[in-house]
């Protein structure tokens, strides 16, 4: 086996002695040399290893890096899959992508609620004149956010679980992809240059953030949220590419990317704020936890549309980036 898979007891013993939030994801080698396929085992590789790194910190739910390292690396797993869709046949790969979601999933409560009580609760303490009800309101997302780390165990600990990981880590040792009974035409596809295929992605995934930006300043929330989902998978396929292109360049253009990509993710979590208020005030009658949470959403919703005001200096920055991948041709 080329992986330590932790099972549930070392899931839950294996985080002893480790420094919190130390792991670091390491480099993927890629060179112009390989194939695509052997560029998609080697990416798959180093970031179902990163996953497995930090699931006990996930699993004992002291450091919330935990569960929001190991859902990010099932998203870049996941976008992988997503990524390699021209050379890898669906039928081949959408099985684990399925499986990645789902794991994913299951951690989104606890990432939410996370991001709530460490970042909005902590950016509003005390600007609010209702000691009572912010008091009240932390409590109730605090117990909220247990029942979500509840909902993190058992996934960690469920079969379905456990036969993603160990049945994961077996295609890729075995190359479970590279099919005897592929048919030519998919089997050239895998053997092409992993430096050709990532100049037409990448390519391909700049146009469609182009195209879904366009007119930033008049755009809805809804198509706004649609934007941070491209500039998420051109973040992805950058950061999986970047080893076969100029390393000063891409990081210069990986900085744009991510300015953009901030302002739209901080605007995201206000958004959720509003929808995560509705369950955790469901059955509450409190009159001081209903006042500060209204007061809460609403000095969100100012912050949104602060931000908003910021997007259209930080998308003129991102369009005006040399693109790498075009100068390397």
């Amino acid at each position: 086996m080329i992986f330590c898979v932790p099972g549930p007891d070392q899931a839950r013993n294996s985080h002893k002695g480790m420094k919190m939030g130390s792991i670091e994801m390491k480099p993927v080698a890629l060179s112009p040399e390989l194939s695509t396929e052997e560029a998609f085992g080697q990416i798959l590789a180093a970031n179902f290893q990163f996953m497995l790194e930090w699931a006990p910190i996930a699993y004992e739910g002291k450091d919330i890096e935990g569960v929001h390292q190991v859902r990010v690396a099932l998203r870049r797993l996941r976008s992988a899959v997503v990524v390699f869709r021209k050379a890898i046949p669906r039928t081949i790969s959408d099985p684990w992508g399925e499986e990645m979601r789902w794991a994913a999933g299951e951690l989104g409560t606890a990432r939410d609620l996370d991001v709530l009580i460490s970042e909005g609760f902590a950016v509003m303490k005390d600007k609010i004149p209702l000691p009572e009800g912010e008091a009240k309101l932390l409590d109730i997302a605090k117990a909220k956010r247990e029942q979500g780390y509840e909902r993190v165990r058992a996934m960690f600990d469920s079969e379905r679980y456990t036969a993603f990981r160990e049945g994961f880590d077996q295609w890729l040792e075995q190359r479970g992809w590279y099919q005897a009974d592929l048919e030519g035409v998919v089997r050239e596809k895998m053997r092409a240059s992993i430096l050709r295929f990532a100049v037409k992605i990448l390519g391909n995934r700049f146009g469609t953030v182009i195209g879904a930006g366009q007119d930033i300043g008049t755009l809805s929330t809804t198509e706004l949220h649609q934007l941070r989902i491209e500039c998420k998978k051109l973040r992805y396929a950058t950061e999986f590419f970047t080893p076969l292109f100029n390393k000063k360049s891409m990081s210069d253009f990986n900085v744009h990317l991510k300015g953009l990509q901030g302002i739209l993710g901080i605007m995201n979590d206000v958004t959720v704020t509003h929808h995560l208020m509705e369950s955790l005030l469901d059955g509450v009658a409190d009159h001081e936890t209903l006042l500060y949470a209204g007061a809460l959403v609403g000095w969100r919703s100012r912050q949104y549309q602060e931000l908003r005001g910021n997007l259209g200096p930080a998308w003129a920055t991102f369009v005006s980036a040399p693109a790498p991948w075009v100068l390397n041709r």
